[in-house]
């Protein structure tokens, strides 16, 4: 067997939950070996060359929060602190569905949830009548804060509740839904409200609008998500010793309660395995799935996906004067002006569809048809403007469905000593977001080092 090398932990998958676990793990002396199956870094949140024009395109576009305090700890750690640009406060330009256009802006001098009941006080992008619906907000708020704190025995909403209903429930108008509500459940959960578990968007919501007024205020990648993160966790694990490789396909075998990783003639035997894959792709790392698996690989198959859709235009000038404008009530829920955010080299709108169940199977043509209509319904003057190239990105499988009744998510232990599970389907509490998935990293990380503790040599 070729290429016998001793690693202390081997990490399989390299998207934010894989390297922040490789990240944390070489911070404290593990000589860390990480395995992606794809020929780039990245898993689910990478970018790849256009075609075309060359630039560097996202497989989607990915939007963080203020309350991300784990991805930011992990960008600061890796040097990429940098890579990502956040708003002083929660500001939303929107445009209806009539063509009005207007902002929700939340001041930072009044404590959340009532800066977000100020702001929508303020926002003149909706009647008076539905702004005051805001008031009824400050109460489920608060609770969904003081429900994230250890011991917490209240819930502010029940397990088989539909975020739609929890919404209607909380006394939230037709409007106010359609404006606010909808569009951050859907960014957030990546599902249609009449289908999103309501605990999940609750525990999102207690992480907005915490103890920091800007916990709620948007973050941006200003490089394409490879460059963003990837490739300099990748540059700071191989500084530390440890290394990282592309296309190779790990497939794990358990024997006597040894986890053994092989591919391609090589084999390892480390401490500790994290598998990082997603759902999907858990089930294939195994010839022969271990009994202490089962339910685990059972609940994975089960697991429905929800997916997103985004379509990219290219225009002959620049159209938008934002980095983006949130169009709701559309099927394009969001523009995103990647000439704005990455920089002048880039020169193309990104709008996505979030929870795209019902666009992901229609064809191209009609993507692109129904994204470059949207935009000219809410931007009319931009008519003038010739479009000169259009792709349209695809994710089937962007995240797990969160609907009420699906499996449980999975712990970080599995069972199995010494190997264990990251990703952002992980039970971290939060939807699939890079939040979760880095959280999951460090959880999985820890768990390596406690391993260390209890007799795991490093």
């Amino acid at each position: 067997m070729a290429g016998i090398t001793k690693f202390d932990v081997v990490v399989i998958g390299a998207g934010f939950a894989g390297m922040s676990a490789a990240g944390r793990l070489a911070r404290h002396g593990a000589r860390v070996l990480v395995l992606e199956s794809r020929s780039r870094l990245g898993g689910r949140a990478t970018a790849f060359p256009d075609r075309d024009t060359g630039e560097l395109v996202d497989n989607g576009q990915h939007v963080m929060l203020g309350c991300y305090t784990a991805t930011f700890a992990f960008l600061n750690e890796i040097g990429a602190g940098d890579h990502v640009h956040m708003q002083p406060h929660l500001s939303v330009p929107m445009i209806d569905r009539r063509g009005r256009r207007s902002r929700l802006t939340c001041p930072t001098t009044l404590p959340p949830p009532l800066h977000l009941v100020a702001g929508v006080l303020d926002w003149d992008g909706l009647p008076w009548r539905d702004r005051l619906a805001a008031f009824a907000m400050a109460a489920p708020l608060k609770l969904a804060r003081r429900e994230a704190q250890p011991g917490a025995r209240r819930r502010a909403a029940s397990p088989g509740e539909t975020v739609e209903n929890w919404l209607i429930r909380n006394r939230q108008t037709a409007t106010i839904r359609e404006m606010l509500w909808n569009p951050l459940a859907l960014a957030a959960l990546n599902q249609s409200p009449a289908r999103a578990s309501a605990p999940t968007f609750v525990r999102v919501l207690g992480e907005m609008f915490g103890a920091d007024s800007r916990s709620a205020a948007i973050v941006l990648p200003t490089r394409p998500l490879h460059q963003m993160y990837a490739e300099p966790a990748r540059a700071y694990v191989e500084r530390l010793g440890g290394a990282v490789r592309t296309g190779v396909t790990a497939k794990v075998r358990i024997d006597g309660g040894v986890v053994t990783i092989g591919s391609n003639g090589e084999r390892w035997t480390p401490g500790a395995v994290i598998s990082s894959v997603p759902w999907h792709a858990l089930p294939d790392l195994f010839d022969d799935v271990p009994a202490a698996m089962a339910d685990t690989i059972d609940r994975a198959r089960r697991m429905e996906s929800s997916p997103i859709v985004t379509v990219n235009l290219w225009f002959d000038r620049r159209v938008i004067d934002e980095p983006f404008l949130g169009l709701p009530g559309r099927a394009m829920q969001w523009v995103f002006d990647k000439r704005t955010v990455f920089g002048g080299d880039a020169s193309y709108l990104s709008l996505v569809s979030s929870g795209a169940g019902p666009l992901v199977d229609r064809l191209n043509e009609e993507l692109i048809a129904i994204a470059h209509h949207e935009l000219l319904d809410a931007l009319p003057d931009i008519r003038a403007a010739r479009l000169v190239r259009a792709t349209v990105v695809r994710e089937p499988r962007a995240t797990f469905s969160l609907a009420p009744g699906q499996p449980a998510r999975p712990s970080t232990e599995t069972g199995i000593p010494g190997f264990f599970l990251a990703g952002d389907w992980i039970d971290t509490g939060l939807p699939a977001t890079i939040e979760s998935a880095v959280r999951s990293g460090h959880r999985a990380a820890d768990a390596c080092l406690g391993r260390q503790a209890s007799g795991f040599s490093l």
